[in-house]
């Protein structure tokens, strides 16, 4: 007989589809184009991952920067989880990133590119690890919106004559 059973009953524990995504960063497809996309993972401490468990993550404004030759994930937003009290962490505070040595070099080789910068696209879990999808983007240039306003009174115009003739 298992311990589990003798304990009274098995460990019953939430199936976690791999790869399923905790938290996106929707703006970043809004305000970057993707060029790049890297699968890494994360340094964190037990409060931080059940906090990401529960989902309580933002993205929204959060960048990847070398420090000493290695890679921190900055302005990521992890919630305090309510159960550890004095053991949590700071919500904002940088996080080490975890990737192989050539990959890193060549991520920052091409950010240092000029434009370009390391973004967090997505959370999720793979095999009970905490990872990170970074992508390597370029920013989007606003359009003119004057050229917008335009275009719309002209069609506008255009309709007109068109109901009037």
């Amino acid at each position: 007989m298992s311990t589990a059973s003798a304990r009274g009953g098995a460990r019953t524990r939430l199936p976690m589809a791999t790869n399923t995504p905790v938290a996106r960063n929707r703006k970043a497809f809004h305000d970057y184009e993707i060029l790049e996309k890297f699968e890494a993972g994360l340094v964190l401490v037990g409060p931080e991952v059940k906090s990401i468990r529960e989902g309580r993550v933002n993205l929204k404004d959060g960048y990847a920067d070398l420090r000493g030759g290695e890679l921190y994930l900055h302005n990521v937003h992890i919630s305090p989880y309510e159960a550890a009290n004095r053991y949590n962490a700071e919500p904002t505070r940088p996080r080490k990133v975890l990737l192989h040595r050539n990959e890193l070099r060549r991520l920052v080789g091409k950010a240092a590119e000029k434009g370009l910068t390391i973004v967090p696209l997505d959370l999720h879990f793979s095999r009970g690890y905490a990872k990170v999808t970074l992508a390597l983007a370029r920013g989007k240039r606003h359009h003119d919106k004057r050229d917008a306003i335009r275009r719309r009174e002209l069609e506008r115009e255009m309709e007109r004559a068109a109901k009037n003739a």
